[in-house]
């Protein structure tokens, strides 16, 4: 093999394959989970809120064993059983025709999504009427649910990991890949945006996406210790024209080459979507460019 391979934003070496070669020999009773958790531990992968990137290190390894790097035990799964995709409970909810004006809805009120209260309506409403579905999220993540002044809810918004690597808004920042891989963490991605089917309000989207830029970067301050700079979407151009992005200010800075994020070896085909950015200060660059 070469000298290293990138894989989740880390180079690995031949002897860290064998580190990992060594650990499961030497572990045998592991499961794939306690291993990976034990390896982020030996390695120090942690975000920046000092948890664990277990997630990001389950996807490593699945991907060394699917190259043939490693051998991975055997999933724990009980004879017969099979896996089931989540199922997202159902939450009673106000599905009443909402129109008029944004001066109709009175005084517009996003939440920030912080309790396990709020938490199943706003898991039921995009898992149910999002085009993308919903399952769950993993990683640092933002989540707002928008009510009107009597507590219907409007729209649900979710925010999330930065992609990889995108050309074009890497270009745009202007960043080497040092910086990219040590300050992609102040990026993140809209990867939800629904404004509920009932609700026909012009102009609703985009003040939403107005008034979310102006406070997630104290949001996320507060929740993960750390500001962020940039904000992200792709927008499918297949479905939308991004209409209230551009209105909202946002800016188009080029396409997607039509691969997924996860897309190690190529092979996924996903459809070209349209990349917009929302700097959130005026040295964004300088502080994305920052070593």
């Amino acid at each position: 093999m070469k000298d290293f391979i990138t894989l989740q934003n880390r180079n690995i070496t031949s002897n860290d394959i064998n580190f990992i070669r060594q650990l499961i020999a030497n572990n045998p009773a592991w499961g794939r989970t306690q291993l990976s958790r034990e390896l982020c531990k030996l390695w120090n992968w942690q975000a920046h809120n000092g948890q664990l990137k277990d997630m990001a290190c389950r996807t490593l390894l699945l991907k060394l064993n699917k190259l043939n790097l490693i051998s991975l035990p055997k999933k724990l799964i009980a004879s017969g059983s099979k896996k089931t995709k989540r199922i997202i409970p159902f939450i009673p909810h106000d599905t009443s025709i909402i129109e008029g004006n944004l001066n109709s809805l009175g005084t517009i009120r996003i939440e920030n999504i912080q309790d396990k209260k709020a938490l199943p309506l706003f898991n039921c409403l995009l898992s149910k009427y999002h085009y993308l579905g919903y399952s769950g999220s993993v990683g640092e993540n933002m989540k707002y649910i928008v009510f009107d002044q009597i507590h219907r809810p409007l729209a649900c918004l979710l925010f999330g990991s930065a992609a990889w690597k995108i050309a074009p808004r890497d270009s745009f920042i202007g960043w080497n890949s040092l910086t990219q891989k040590q300050n992609l963490f102040l990026i993140t991605n809209n990867m939800r945006f629904l404004i509920l089917p009932w609700v026909l309000v012009p102009n609703l989207a985009s003040f939403i996406l107005s008034k979310i830029a102006s406070r997630i970067s104290t949001d996320w301050t507060n929740k993960y210790n750390h500001p962020i700079s940039l904000l992200e979407t792709f927008v499918d151009r297949s479905r939308f024209f991004g209409t209230c992005y551009k209105a909202a200010n946002w800016l188009l800075v080029g396409q997607s080459k039509g691969r997924s994020r996860n897309d190690t070896f190529n092979s996924i085909r996903v459809p070209v979507k349209d990349i917009y950015l929302f700097p959130l200060s005026k040295n964004f660059k300088e502080v994305l460019n920052h070593e």
